[in-house]
């Protein structure tokens, strides 16, 4: 009996995915959108102090702290970029994609446009939900963040990180939509580095935020819907002509 619970309550589970996923479908088909269902990550091991202990790591391997801007010339190692995970694993660069699929099962979804559907947006603080974008030849790392700023007042943070250099990173620029009930949101800015800490993004404040309430009014049934959408920035195409 105990074999079968198991299994019934794994088909309900299941059944409730496909039909989330069904849902984002019949919303943005018509605007021809990938969607990747992104099932939440609640730690209880989450730091605080996980930027400085990032920025004491990089500075015994020669990286430069997490909450500078500058590039890397020599290969160097990266810790891991997973957020909610006391992940001891540092590897170099172009190994972090095949870090994150493997050991934290992230989802990795192709398309120049997608719909990052978020689930379960009442669970506690701090949460995340994370998947991977490969578009433009490039691997992106889009985090939205459950977390308190301010106790008792959560809020939602929103960015996207090329797993790559600075350097590279500033070639792209990416937008965050939200569209719901006849409004739009829009967010669109140089996606950061992996070699700096989204903790440090995050308290930058430079990404989209939303509060609580506006979170909802964006919302169904508990689930967020995000268009993510990845282009060359416009300057360095130029340079490029030139």
């Amino acid at each position: 009996m105990l074999f079968f619970t198991q299994c019934f309550g794994a088909v309900l589970d299941l059944i409730h995915l496909r039909f989330q996923h069904y849902k984002a479908k019949r919303v943005f088909s018509a605007a021809g959108q990938l969607v990747c269902v992104v099932n939440p990550t609640h730690s209880l091991k989450y730091a605080s102090n996980r930027c400085a202990a990032a920025q004491a790591s990089a500075e015994q391997g020669g990286l430069s702290p997490c909450h500078h801007h500058e590039a890397v010339h020599d290969p160097q190692l990266v810790p891991c970029t997973c957020p909610l995970f006391s992940c001891q694993w540092e590897g170099h660069l172009e190994v972090v994609v095949s870090h994150l699929r493997q050991t934290h099962r992230i989802d990795i979804l192709q398309g120049a446009e997608i719909v990052f559907l978020a689930t379960d947006m009442h669970l506690p603080a701090p949460t995340d939900w994370i998947i991977m974008h490969s578009c433009l030849g490039h691997q992106f790392l889009l985090v939205l963040r459950k977390q308190e700023k301010h106790e008792g007042h959560p809020q939602f943070f929103a960015t996207m990180m090329l797993i790559g250099t600075p350097t590279q990173a500033d070639n792209f620029t990416y937008r965050l939509e939200l569209n719901r009930n006849q409004r739009r949101l829009k967010w669109e800015a140089t996606p950061r580095s992996v070699l700096e800490c989204v903790d440090s993004v995050i308290s930058d404040g430079d990404c989209l935020v939303l509060n609580t309430s506006l979170a909802q009014l964006f919302s169904d049934n508990g689930s967020l819907a995000i268009g993510i959408a990845i282009t060359t920035s416009k300057v360095h195409s130029a340079e490029a002509e030139i």
